[in-house]
């Protein structure tokens, strides 16, 4: 008689079919191996359908990484963000594979020492496969050691292992600042005035929701109950940045159907822009019991900076990129440190930024904005440049640049042909004139010849045509006409320019040598008596902003620029 080998879990699940088929009353006589047959049966069954279900919902993403001629790249380094992170490197033939991945949206950021490339975002449905070919751009090989020369995954790493920490805050100290005070008041001005740079392409509203106010107002008047009537127009008016009008709408549509997460994430953005903060708070608080996302955590950081916690919204911020690395978090993330004169980070994230999206004009503006800052006029104005290149018809970056070069000590590259341009593309503009002229008298020498003068003359005029209160065109012209000598003409030009700008100082002072010049003394000791009580009340006025705007303080060091300290 063959002797039977027990009947154990690692038994062919075969033998149970046979012992099935052979009918279960031959088996009677060994109920315990029928029962673990059937159990092991069952086992199976469960565990082939559950693998069967996970492969059909994981996605996955193939491809390959070529060089610009279309060639291999083996041991490229590939790093996967988005809905799930990962990391690689290409395979001797340029291959390489994310397999089992959740559906979601996934973004490729491939490179080595020498160049690199970031793919379009790519959504994956559950159980596709996306196959991507990506081509490296080609640039210059970094000199070995340098920091620069790290692999493209090691310089990824800035988001999830950022190199400062925010400990606190404390009062202005000019940490952070330049120059003379007038640069330094344009870096702040400059930083304030990045945190309103607009989105290089705004969110279109809902499919289904027309555009016309009038439209939509006759539809949620028709049908009050309408939560798509309501929620159209809500968000018709929290892109027209009319936060009150959006928030009775949105809530409208909330309380009509209150699971509606993208209706509930526009209630607590047009709540904490109209500052209601703590009803901001709320929603967001319910929003994120459904998961965390890089939106959640940049609105948050938004309300968080509207109740006065900067420290708490600049984290958020951060989480917002570790989370979403979209241009979107990005700029918050790095206009928050700029805002708060953390200079030299701001720099950091916008460079990352840049990187991550090389082609938002409004990254590349704001790290411009930063670079000034820094007191690095040659590179802010290769980037306010690049900027204007990538958007011809933004005037953002011509304006930002035109700025930068009034207050910068020389004439800075590239900046005057962008100026050309933009007064050529902008015909009427009156800023477009003057920064174009200003950029003009800054190349020439204290001895101009005539013909480049009238030049700067004429463009003059255009902007004070274009705009009769245009006071620092006014002031311009009347400096042209003292530098002659001419101060007689000059001082009906001054007064046009107090007349069109009445905090400019420089016009009263002006005005005052010109009157004093021409033998008019109390009307020169009125002018430099305007000038001087102005230049007080602007200067309560700076330092009250910037008692009320702290600075951040950095807890770890080595981000400074090789050869400088952020204290100058």
């Amino acid at each position: 008689m063959r002797k039977r080998e027990p009947f154990t879990s690692g038994t062919n699940v075969r033998r149970c079919i046979r012992m099935a088929l052979r009918g279960f009353r031959r088996y009677a006589r060994y109920p315990l191996s029928l029962h673990l047959c059937v159990w092991a049966l069952l086992f199976a069954v469960l565990s082939g359908w559950t693998a069967a279900q996970e492969s059909s919902s994981a996605a996955a993403i193939t491809g390959r990484i070529l060089d610009a001629n279309s060639k291999a790249v083996p041991k490229a380094s590939i790093l996967l963000s988005g809905a799930a992170s990962q990391s690689t490197t290409s395979d001797s033939s340029g291959a390489f594979q994310f397999r089992a991945l959740p559906p979601g949206r996934y973004r490729l950021t491939a490179g080595t020492s020498a160049a690199h490339n970031t793919s379009d975002w790519i959504d994956l449905a559950p159980g596709t496969t996306a196959r991507v070919e990506m081509r490296l751009d080609d640039k210059p090989a970094a000199a070995p050691g340098s920091e620069s020369s790290t692999t493209l995954f090691q310089a990824m790493q800035f988001a999830d292992d950022p190199r400062f920490t925010i400990a606190g805050i404390t009062d202005w100290t000019a940490a952070g600042g330049h120059g003379s005070d007038a640069s330094l008041r344009t870096s702040e001005a400059l930083a304030r005035d990045t945190l309103d740079l607009q989105p290089d392409n705004k969110p279109s509203p809902p499919g289904s929701c027309r555009e016309d106010e009038a439209a939509l107002r006759a539809a949620a008047a028709n049908q009050p109950g309408s939560f798509e009537g309501n929620h159209c127009l809500g968000i018709f008016y929290l892109r027209a940045n009319r936060y009150s009008d959006a928030v009775q709408y949105l809530h409208a549509a909330y309380r009509v159907q209150p699971s509606d997460a993208v209706n509930e994430y526009a209630l607590a953005e047009a709540y904490g822009k109209a500052g209601d903060a703590s009803r901001a708070r709320e929603h967001l608080r319910h929003l994120s019991a459904h998961g965390y996302t890089g939106a959640l955590h940049r609105l948050a950081g938004l309300v968080d900076e509207s109740l006065g916690d900067p420290v708490t919204a600049v984290n958020e911020f951060a989480q917002a990129v570790r989370t979403d690395p979209s241009e979107q978090n990005y700029f918050a993330w790095g206009s928050e440190l700029l805002y708060h004169r953390a200079v030299w980070q701001a720099r950091d994230v916008f460079e990352e930024g840049a990187r991550a999206w090389p082609k938002s004009a409004r990254i590349l503006t704001a790290l411009g904005s930063a670079l000034f800052a820094g007191a690095l006029y040659d590179d802010a104005a290769e980037r306010l440049c690049q900027a204007a290149a990538l958007e011809p018809d933004n005037p953002e970056p011509y304006l930002f640049m035109g700025r930068v070069e009034v207050a910068a000590p020389r004439p800075l590259p590239c900046v005057a042909q962008k100026l050309a341009e933009f007064h050529q593309r902008d015909p009427g503009n009156a800023l477009a004139d003057y920064y174009f002229a200003m950029s003009l008298w800054k190349q020439q020498p204290s001895s101009a010849d005539s013909s480049v003068q009238e030049q700067i003359a004429g463009l003059l005029r255009e902007a004070v045509t274009a705009d009769p209160r245009c006071g620092e065109a006014w002031l311009q012209l009347g400096n042209l006409r003292a530098q002659s000598g001419n101060y007689a003409s000059a001082i009906p030009l001054y007064t046009k320019a107090v007349d069109g700008k009445p905090q400019l100082t420089e016009a009263y002072y002006r005005l005052g040598i010109a009157y004093d010049r021409t033998n008019q003394r109390d009307k020169a000791r009125e002018a430099f008596a305007q000038h001087d009580r102005i230049e007080k009340q602007q200067a309560a006025e700076v330092e009250q902003q910037r008692r009320e705007i702290k600075q951040f303080v950095i807890s770890s060091a080595g981000n400074n620029l090789p050869g400088q300290s952020p204290h100058r």
